[in-house]
């Protein structure tokens, strides 16, 4: 029978602060989890790489080396660059909680902390982690029964997509279950963009890999903070920023993950732009993956057409309207017309469904 205590997770603390440490601690192990507090930066990264736990509570503010920083050695090491890092500090200003997440946090939470959130946000972290874990094992488990049983490749082969189907459905639903506003978003730009594909006369496996990619891709924004997800009004330019870093997050989780097709690369790019305006590369042209080309139309025309915690649905003649005016500038020509003609021509209608096939 596992220990209740090892089969909750191990997580190291580390602040300066003793009585932080022990209110923390004390916090965490009534909730079953084992924890290995550290008062500086240099003793956790000891003792983080002699012993990897499952996740790190990292506060900012500490002598000779601060959690940025700490974070920063995390994350460039191999061994250690997976283990996700809340930052937990008393700093306010959007400014330090940028830098947090430029530094690699997944996470931040502001002192004086409640209980209740610390446990919610552990929990969050701590599922997406081993979930991450999981599907590489997944997909590795079923790429090395697909080698081995030739004799049936056919049905192997659908099993081994079934299995990355379930797995990436459950990823889209804990995404969408923290912004009731977006829920089914990313289900209907996936159905959008395979049609796209389609009319593109993209092949059958490409639009596979589309399909499952984009049904994905915001799983970035896990590591948005909600409130700036679902908060009406305009953004500022700071959290409008922390907004965009979710791109390049979703292409990192992904990238541990061997799919037969380029997933990570979709979901990093579908903000980018044919004329290099788009995020976080700036990429222009052709250097932009197809399959991410035909979502960041989807995923316009979608969200435009939709409404969105700022704003109402600006409706589909608009959001149409917007593809026709970028077409071949802002937006690959090809796809731009695809999609055009699929809404125009063939009566093709905004999908209704969401993740739960609901309509």
């Amino acid at each position: 029978m596992n220990n209740p205590i090892d089969s909750q997770g191990n997580i190291v603390i580390v602040d300066d602060q003793p009585n932080n440490l022990r209110v923390l601690s004390g916090i965490l192990q009534q909730a079953g989890y084992k924890v290995r507090p550290a008062l500086d930066g240099a003793v956790a990264l000891k003792s983080i790489k002699s012993s990897p736990p499952d996740l790190v509570l990292l506060d900012i503010r500490m002598p000779e080396m601060d959690g940025y920083e700490v974070c920063r050695q995390l994350k460039r090491d191999e061994q250690t660059r997976d283990i996700p890092v809340v930052f937990i500090s008393a700093l306010q200003d959007m400014e330090d909680k940028l830098a947090a997440f430029q530094a690699g946090g997944v996470d931040y939470v502001s002192k004086p902390f409640q209980m209740e959130e610390v446990l919610a946000r552990v929990r969050a972290h701590l599922k997406l982690y081993r979930l991450q874990r999981d599907l590489q094992d997944i997909v590795e488990e079923r790429t090395r029964d697909l080698r081995t049983a030739l004799e049936s490749l056919h049905e192997s082969q659908k099993k081994y997509t079934a299995v990355l189907e379930e797995t990436i459905l459950a990823i889209s639903m804990t995404i969408e279950k923290r912004d009731p506003y977006t829920a089914g978003h990313q289900w209907r730009v996936s159905l959008m963009a395979v049609e796209i594909a389609r009319e593109l006369g993209m092949s059958s496996n490409s639009i596979e890999g589309l399909r499952l990619g984009a049904m994905v891709h915001d799983i970035g924004k896990i590591y948005v903070p909600v409130d700036i997800l679902i908060r009406p009004g305009r953004l500022t330019e700071l959290e409008f920023s922390l907004i965009k870093v979710h791109s390049q997050v979703g292409g990192d989780i992904m990238q541990q993950v061997h799919f037969p097709w380029p997933v990570a690369d979709m979901i990093l790019q579908h903000h980018e732009r044919m004329d290099g305006s788009g995020y976080p590369r700036g990429l222009k042209g052709d250097e932009i993956l197809p399959e991410a080309r035909v979502i960041g139309v989807a995923d316009v025309l979608e969200a435009m057409a939709s409404d969105r915690p700022y704003r109402p649905a600006l409706g589909l003649d608009l959001a149409l309207a917007e593809i026709r005016r970028g077409a071949g500038s802002i937006y690959d020509q090809d796809v731009a017309a695809a999609c055009l003609r699929l809404f125009e021509q063939r009566g093709y209608s905004m999908p209704k469904a969401t993740l739960d096939g609901s309509s």
